[in-house]
């Protein structure tokens, strides 16, 4: 299944860069899943093989592939690096191994060193790490040692996600029944907080809602999307956004198999949104507010050819009254309550 899924695939990012051909530069490759470091390299170099051997230049793009711990070995993380991924996402969510198995994680807290001291010794000098709130028995002193674990190796960047249950998991059969008992939503703040705090005070920037990086390491794939560029999705379930309209590829992975290998690839396309221009000004300022340097009215007045605060007047007015963002100059962006609250905000523009 593995060889017809990525036959299928390659075949569909050969269809997609021949129907954009001299359009687009390609500035970041994003390899997520999923957990796209289970499958054999391979798979992956020949997947990146075929960008350049449409003529993409990715000399200096940020190329970036999503490892779990456990799913690695030395030689496979060798050959990432020589196809040219030069960016490691690795899926911790915590260094407390019990709380790993509450959430039904697969791998401890040593299996993530031995993987993250293997990506250092290959020579991998940009990595991620995904850490958690509002995991099940989870406190403040969890996370200060998880924290303290990562400052203390030099990690480049920090990504920080609370829990979202999801239905017809086991804890979410385990919370609905109350046998497992989550973190308040007051609990929650107070860990966000903590940890906002904690990482500021060590060096790293709170770039956008839910990440922080050392000085030059922001996700630039991530800072592409939040800045509402195009980009064009792979594989099962990948989106897209593209010529003003958002898509997605089907679920099921037989149907998507099935589809391309008799080149029926409209059939796999299921399409989200066709956006007017207010959809895209109104998600303009819903992307551009998960950043924590705001919007600049200057960028909006580029895009658009309008001033923002005339077309959102009303939305933004309330916004700055319920002390959720702050317009000083041309920069529009959250308080620390509008960080509390985002969801709030982002509901104005839709």
């Amino acid at each position: 299944m593995q060889e017809k899924y990525v036959h299928c695939l390659k075949k569909e990012l050969k269809h997609k860069l021949e129907e954009v051909n001299g359009r687009y530069n390609i500035t970041t490759v994003y390899i997520g899943g999923g957990t796209p470091s289970y499958i054999d390299s391979k798979y992956i170099k020949e997947i990146l093989q075929i960008i350049k051997s449409k003529n993409v230049k990715l000399d200096n793009a940020e190329i970036t592939i999503e490892v779990n711990p456990g799913t690695v070995t030395k030689q496979k993380l060798i050959e990432y690096k020589e196809a040219g991924i030069n960016r490691l996402s690795i899926g911790l969510q915590s260094c407390n191994n019990e709380l790993l198995k509450a959430i039904g994680r697969i791998h401890t807290y040593e299996q993530f060193l031995d993987t993250y001291s293997m990506a250092r010794d290959v020579g991998f000098n940009n990595i991620n790490v995904d850490l958690m709130l509002g995991l099940p028995k989870q406190t403040i002193q969890d996370l200060k040692l998880s924290l303290n674990k990562l400052i203390n190796l030099n990690i480049e960047h920090i990504s920080v996600y609370s829990l979202i249950l999801e239905e017809n998991t086991k804890l979410y059969d385990l919370v609905e029944k109350k046998q497992v008992t989550l973190p308040d939503e007051e609990q929650e703040r107070q860990m966000y907080w903590f940890v906002k705090n904690t990482l500021e005070l060590n060096g790293y920037r709170h770039y956008e809602i839910s990440n922080f990086a050392k000085s030059g390491y922001e996700s630039k794939h991530n800072v592409n999307c939040w800045k509402q560029k195009e980009y064009i999705g792979i594989g099962l379930n990948a989106s897209s956004y593209i010529d003003s309209e958002r898509y997605s590829n089907i679920e099921n992975i037989k149907k998507y198999i099935k589809n391309i290998e008799v080149e029926r690839f409209e059939e796999n396309k299921i399409i989200e949104e066709q956006q007017d221009e207010i959809d895209k000004q109104k998600e303009f300022m819903i992307l551009g507010l998960r950043m924590t340097e705001g919007i600049n009215v200057k960028d909006f007045k580029n895009k658009f050819e309008e001033n923002p605060i005339y077309i959102f007047n009303k939305e933004l007015n309330e916004l700055v009254n319920a002390k959720l963002i702050s317009i000083d100059g041309d920069i529009i962006k959250l308080t620390n309550r509008g960080l509390d609250l985002a969801n709030q905000v982002w509901i104005k523009f839709i």
